[in-house]
């Protein structure tokens, strides 16, 4: 077995791929990251504060945050890579294991960011659409007027990752789907569909209410997640697993509260797409003929690099660069103009004008197409003119201090990465070992998930109790200390979501409203009077109020908390002051049935809240009388 697993990690390692799918995903990942930051930051108080604006235990969490959206910043552009990520993956563990976000506000989101950003740290990340590629290529004079190639890497670094991060996780979801009676009946799609708290502003009922459509749309995402971790790397079939899972993320992203998640999943599908896709995409975005010609001095190594600059951003070919001593009057629209005039300026031309300077850049940044924003930025009346005159001055001062090649070359760039020291070995013996201890790694990490599954997918559901004996139970202790490290360092967690555990005896749902300064009762902008989960209170947040305040069995110390926190964060927002403040809980019945019900979300959102009891503030004091029967 081992010998088999190891010569395939030796195949993919020699078979070789575009490095595109990479970059795109890091590039995605950091931006996921990013919002999701800007997200917690938006929400500090409520998530981080044990009472929001009152008691407020972690004062540095901002700046924490501020850093980390540096970080994560930098891996969305591709600058400093393995850095970055490195300090990327240590924040999501810190904020996840020492702070309320795991506890209180987690919906599965942040283990599986901490499993991708383990493995990422460990791809070829700066080989495609990265500041780190061009500053690598800057130290190399006249790059640009080589034949530009395609980062290709081994195609190991696109298999390991989909099979750890989605392979291993719908299998272990598939198996916690067999015990849940609605996954059973094929309703596990629709179930969560139909609940006021999971459902967004989008109304599917037209879909929802297809009840043989639903079946088969749960059947699928049972055959799917299943056969996933055998079938994908298939040539035939990766196509269909690609549009399947897309389509699946897609609906979570669209129809469900927890869009950080569906995302988070969605964007791991760059690295599903087949590798002869890139080059037709490549094709199909490049332009045949480009929109503008522009032409430097070859003898300048400053414009030498500001072209090869523009080259590396130019992703839709628009652009063509030409020198000026070489090419400049066989077209017609420069024939007239002086060499000596052309070198002093940086000039363009398309089919109809002739740019030159500051006109120039903003014409290359409109053919640009995605940086056409700077452009229109750059021709606002004042910027403009600050602008010409910095560029005037610039041109100027190239023309006063001419330098030779080598002064505008930055230092050669040293960086250690993961990668290389794993990957990249010129030496044959060296890489062979290499890969026997990277096929040991992966059976390792493969042990600790397979552990995972049998510990909560099987022994759990099976009630099965390992601990009558002292073998049972020294097996039980070693399965728990492996959980605990896998859990926090690769994000390895069951994946037991939207199951029976939830939803048998979701029979109510609970809302909040307060009375404003006039006296008059208002709906928190919190819950709506369907029950649904307002903007921006989705992902974590929408995690906190469903899954863990309100459940088939309320606890009302928890729910208490909670209500604590929502209504202390609300309070300052509305103009209430919580020296006198006085919210009511309302509650109203819930059908979370394991057969089909036609039209069930229209029925669960329609019925009629009561009060069931009231939380008031006084002189910065909590205290509430809550009546939660469903008599």
């Amino acid at each position: 077995m081992y010998k088999y697993i190891r010569n395939q990690v030796t195949r993919l390692y020699n078979q070789k791929s575009p490095a595109i799918g990479i970059g795109i995903y890091r590039s995605l990942y950091g931006f996921v990251t990013l919002q999701e930051i800007i997200f917690l930051l938006y929400f500090n108080h409520l998530i981080f504060d044990p009472i929001p604006y009152i008691d407020v235990e972690y004062p540095m969490i901002p700046f924490f945050l501020c850093l980390w959206a540096i970080s994560s910043f930098f891996i969305f552009i591709g600058f400093q890579c393995q850095i970055s990520l490195i300090v990327n993956y240590i924040f999501w563990i810190i904020f996840v294991q020492f702070t309320p976000m795991q506890r209180d506000f987690d919906g599965g989101f942040d283990a599986f960011m901490i499993g991708a950003g383990f493995f990422l740290m460990f791809l070829p990340t700066d080989k495609a659409f990265s500041i780190d590629q061009l500053r690598s290529k800057l130290t190399h004079p006249f790059f640009h007027l080589h034949k530009s190639t395609i980062n290709e890497i081994p195609a190991l670094c696109y298999y390991v990752p989909i099979l750890f991060c989605l392979g291993f996780l719908y299998f272990d979801s598939a198996i916690h789907k067999l015990f849940a009676e609605h996954w059973r009946n094929g309703l596990g799609a629709w179930l969560p569909s139909t609940q006021p708290y999971y459902i967004s502003a989008i109304d599917f009922s037209w879909l929802l209410n297809q009840e043989y459509l639903q079946k088969f749309i749960g059947y699928l995402i049972f055959a799917f997640q299943f056969s996933f971790v055998f079938l994908f790397f298939n040539r035939y079939s990766q196509p269909i697993y690609l549009f399947i899972g897309m389509g699946l993320h897609a609906g979570i992203a669209l129809s469900l509260n927890i869009y950080p998640f569906g995302i988070g999943m969605l964007i791991f599908y760059t690295l599903m797409i087949p590798f002869s896709w890139w080059n037709y995409l490549t094709l199909l975005i490049e332009s045949k003929n480009p929109k503008l010609t522009v032409f430097y001095d070859k003898n300048c190594p400053l414009c030498n690099r500001t072209v090869f600059i523009l080259k590396h951003f130019d992703i839709f070919n628009n652009l063509s660069f030409l020198n000026a001593q070489d090419h400049a009057h066989s077209h017609h629209q420069l024939s007239d103009i002086p060499i000596d005039i052309l070198l002093t300026d940086l000039y363009a031309f398309d089919n109809n004008n002739v740019y030159k300077g500051l006109d120039t850049y903003i014409n290359i940044l409109f053919k640009m197409r995605y940086l056409s924003p700077i452009g229109l930025a750059l021709k606002t009346p004042g910027i403009y003119r600050f602008a010409k005159i910095k560029y005037r001055n610039i041109a100027d001062n190239r023309l006063r201090n001419p330098c030779d090649i080598e002064c505008h070359l930055p230092k050669p760039i040293k960086s250690f990465s993961f990668y290389s020291s794993i990957f990249e070995s010129p030496d044959p013996l060296t890489q062979k070992n290499k890969l026997s201890k990277l096929t040991k790694a992966l059976l390792l990490i493969a042990i600790l998930q397979l552990n995972s599954t049998i510990h909560y997918g099987l022994l759990y559901r099976l009630n099965i109790d390992l601990k009558n004996s002292t073998l049972g139970l020294t097996l039980h202790q070693a399965s728990n200390s492996l959980l605990m490290l896998s859990q926090t360092f690769l994000g390895i967690i069951p994946h037991a979501l939207y199951l029976h555990d939830h939803f048998a005896g979701y029979n109510q749902i609970i809302a909040i409203t307060y009375l404003d300064n006039n006296g008059k009762e208002q709906w928190l902008p919190f819950i709506n009077q369907e029950g649904r989960i307002l903007a921006p209170h989705w992902g974590r947040v929408h995690s906190m109020w469903a899954n863990i305040a309100v459940t088939p069995h309320i606890e009302p110390k928890r729910l208490n908390k909670f209500i604590m926190k929502v209504t202390a964060y609300w309070a300052p927002k509305l103009g209430l002051s919580l020296a006198d403040s006085t919210f009511y809980i309302k509650t109203k019945p819930n059908i979370s049935p394991n057969q089909w019900i036609y039209d069930l979300r229209k029925i669960n959102a329609s019925t009629e809240w009561s009060t069931s009891g009231v939380a008031i503030w006084k002189d910065f004091t909590y205290s509430s009388k809550l009546d939660l029967s469903n008599d």
